[in-house]
Order: structure tokens, then sequence, then C-alpha cells
């Protein structure tokens, strides 16, 4: 090697060396476990999206024992993937956290029932046992049932809660008339479990009119005010759509790109592509801008709670569109 070529290398090296220490670091917290429900984030780390904003990304896998409030509370992330029921109820309580960025436009959330329990609309829903997920999933039936006026406390006119786990084998079992399903997980175990769509009687929250934004981004509002944090959301935003836009429009591959991150080898082709396929519907229409009317929506489905409302007051703060409007415009 001659000495320009040499020293054009050793350029080139103290070069990459400093793009390399000049990458902002970013651990993003997700909801639950890779799966197709974060294509986009995997996406654009797999594509080099994120590195292209000069970001060096940790995304975390959550779990039935992970609670994405806590985690961001704890500074275990900068930024983590929530409902905004579990988000605005953590505010309320004195944990400020804020949406910077909604990427699902629509509610995968459901309520799958068996026919042959009798149900054939809500209803049916009275003296029969209901399966709900709870750690903040929750909020979103309990403010439903609040609206249809069914009690919660069981008795021949309310209904009888069974807290369910992150599976569906009370309607399997019949222990329960009803459980808890997301259009892109859950229902299909029911239906790979060997029940027919005939068998079943779906309700979707979108359909009942008591839909609550899912899957936001959200960050410390304290955070907010450092400008170098507020920049490094913007290009992690950026660079998320990016992602997402990029899933929708090739979802067997963005599949695929999560398979290859799902260290624990649980998950299969066949869910994952199917399980993509069905996100694409709950993300298309997104920007990644928050819609104001989705988010009173929100808002006034969980204060709908009866005596026991999700919220107690409309929120203040709870939202904003600076990172948005910096990142898509």
């Amino acid at each position: 090697m001659n000495f320009v070529s040499k020293a054009a290398a050793t350029v080139a090296v103290g070069l990459w060396g400093t793009l390399a220490q000049a990458a902002d670091e970013v651990t993003l917290q997700l909801k639950w476990v890779t799966q197709a429900q974060f294509a986009g984030y995997y996406v654009a780390l797999d594509k080099g999206f994120y590195e292209e904003e000069g970001l060096d990304v940790t995304i975390k896998p959550g779990g039935p024992d992970i609670a994405p409030t806590q985690v961001l509370a704890g500074g275990g992330a900068d930024v983590t993937v929530e409902w905004m029921p579990a988000a605005l109820s953590a505010r309320e309580k004195g944990l400020p956290m804020v949406n910077i960025a909604q990427p699902f436009k629509s509610s995968g959330m459901m309520l799958t029932c068996r026919k042959d329990a009798g149900i054939s609309s809500t209803d049916d829903f009275k003296g029969k046992t209901l399966g709900v997920w709870f750690f903040g999933n929750e909020f979103p039936f309990l403010s439903w049932m609040a609206q249809l006026g069914i009690p919660t406390e069981g008795g021949a006119d309310g209904v009888e809660v069974l807290k369910q786990g992150f599976n569906v084998d009370p309607l399997l079992q019949q222990q329960a008339a009803c459980v808890s399903t997301m259009t892109y997980n859950e229902y299909w175990q029911v239906i790979d479990a060997g029940l027919s769509p005939d068998d079943l009687q779906v309700f979707k929250y979108e359909d009942q009119g008591v839909a609550t934004l899912e899957d936001g981004l959200y960050v410390l509002e304290d955070n907010l005010s450092d400008p170098a944090f507020e920049d490094k959301m913007v290009r992690f935003v950026r660079a998320s759509m990016k992602g997402w836009k990029y899933a929708e429009e090739n979802p067997d591959e963005a599949a695929d790109i999560v398979l290859e991150n799902d260290a624990s080898g649980a998950q299969t082709e066949k869910h994952q592509r199917r399980m993509m396929g069905e996100i694409a519907k709950l993300t298309a229409g997104s920007n990644g801008a928050l819609v104001e009317a989705d988010y009173e929506r929100t808002v006034a489905s969980l204060l709908a709670g009866g005596s026991d409302p999700v919220i107690s007051k409309a929120p203040e703060g709870a939202w904003t569109h600076r990172i948005t409007d910096q990142a898509l415009n």
C-alpha cells in the first residue's frame, strides 16, 4: 500500500470511529414479546434506518412480568410502547408519560365468545364469565362494561371477571364464555386450536365505539425539556415510521425480520406472517402523528367508567406534536 493509500485508509478509519462514537443511544421498551406487533422497529433496525439517523437503538422485549410504565419510570428505557389507557392512568397517578407518536391508527382488541355459551349480542353478557387481561390492559374492558351498564362484580345482571392469563385456555376449556383477544394474535390461537369462525361471536372494540389508542410511543415529560433528548426522539420517530411503512408494504419480509430477532425461538413463520398482515391493517392510515379526535375518544371512553373510572379527569399535557412535527415534515 503506497503512502497516499495508507493515509486515506487512516482517515477513513478515523472518520468511521468518530461516526460510531457519535451514534446516540436509544433504548426502546416493547409492550410484549418479540413479534410482528413491533415489526416497524425491528425493520428500522435491520434496514439501517436508525443508523442513518445516527442512532444506536436497543430494543428490549416485554413479557407477562414486565410493565412498560415501570421500566420507563425506573430509567430502564428512553421510550416505551404502551396502550394509552395504561399511560393516562399512570400519568394521573404521578408518572408524567407523554405520547410523542402514534403509529397505530386502529385498535386490535376484541372479545371473542363461544356461540354455544349463549352469546350472540352484548345483551347476553349478563350472568356470564368473561376473561379479561389485567396489568393495565383491563381499562378498556371496564370502561366498555360501564357504558353498557353491566356491573363487573358478578351476579345475574352482571359479569364475572376472570383474570385471564395471556392465553385463550379459559375459552377452549369452557371456563369462560368470552376471552380477550387481539385481531393479530390470540384470535388465531383459538382458530388454530380447532374452533372455526362460525363457532365464534366476535366483538371488536373498534366496532363497539369504545376503542382506545394502542401501541403509542411514550416518554417522560421531564426528558422533553432536554433539547438533545428531543432531537434524539425526532430522529427515532422518523426512522421508526420509515420502518413501519416498509413493514406495511413488505409484510412477509417484515415478519421474517421479526423472526430473526426472536431470541426465544418461540415464534413461527406462519403465525408471524399472519400477524403482520393483521398489524398492517392497524397501522394503515397513520403517519405517526397522533390524531386529536382519536385521543379525545380514548379519554371519553376512559372517563365513562361509572363510579370507578380509569381516570377521574381529562388529562393535560399527555401528548405532543412537537416530535412528529419535526420528524415528519
